[in-house]
């Protein structure tokens, strides 16, 4: 990972941190930041985890992600890619043991640092093998989940890539569960990406998207089985897709919110 971006240019950092896990171990890990050029006046962190449960192989949870934000800072550099404002590739440690590696780094954030972070994109599983284009629910039209200002924005971005793209897409809730919840608490503007983990296609879903209504998004979540395998890589592609057109479009023009 840290060879491939200093290989396309970038000069990643480890930035390290210690918790207790659940069993009361300390745990010392880092999570992987890696920055385009650009003002830091308005960072763009788009960030996804590296880590997986001890009991997957990790590859759809959360490899996927990883994937697609690493070929995007790849593509970026070789493009040379003149970013207005400032990319920070975030590769998150320890969110399967309770997002620690996102709250550490905003926790760790001075006052001006947070004012400089325009916003956060999160992808966490983005190749479900029966899974659904999901977008969050940045405006609160669906769920109200209480997304800072701003998150309405990233939504529409989004869905409009998709719209465009003659592709279903539909919202789902900020939850909790991935590692937007730290800069969402902490009021900074949130969206993201995600294909489906337990929760169960409909048949107007099937409809939509293929696959097999009435079976989970992914029957490997969080199981040894979640290798290779488990890829679905027409959907990766196209979740791909989205977040380097949303990181692209953010990079290239301060955000509106």
């Amino acid at each position: 990972m840290e060879n491939q971006l200093r290989a396309a240019g970038y000069d990643p950092v480890r930035h390290n941190f210690s918790y207790r896990d659940g069993s009361g171990g300390q745990v010392e890990t880092f999570s992987i930041l890696a920055d385009t050029a650009g003002s830091a006046e308005h960072s763009i962190v788009v960030g996804g985890h590296l880590d997986s449960v001890r009991s997957g192989s990790g590859i759809n949870d959360n490899g996927s992600g990883v994937a697609a934000m690493l070929e995007i800072a790849r593509w970026m550099a070789e493009a040379n890619v003149e970013a207005v404002n400032r990319v920070r590739f975030a590769f998150w440690g320890g969110e399967e043991d309770g997002l620690e590696g996102s709250e550490h780094y905003v926790d760790e954030m001075s006052d001006a640092e947070m004012s400089q972070t325009a916003l956060n994109l999160n992808v966490d599983m983005m190749a479900s093998p029966n899974g659904v284009r999901y977008v969050h629910d940045g405006d609160g039209s669906e769920y109200d989940d209480g997304a800072p200002a701003g998150s309405g924005a990233i939504e529409h971005l989004f869905l409009g890539y998709f719209a465009e793209n003659g592709m279903e897409a539909e919202a789902t809730p900020f939850d909790g569960g991935s590692d937007y919840a730290a800069f969402l608490e902490a009021g900074i503007p949130v969206g993201g990406l995600f294909t489906g983990d337990v929760g169960i296609k409909t048949e107007e879903q099937e409809q939509s998207y293929g696959g097999k209504a009435g079976s989970s998004h992914d029957p490997c979540y969080h199981q040894h089985c979640d290798s290779i395998g488990n890829v679905n890589h027409e959907l990766l592609k196209e979740m791909a897709g989205a977040l380097a057109y949303a990181t692209i479009a953010y990079a290239m023009a301060a955000p509106a919110g």
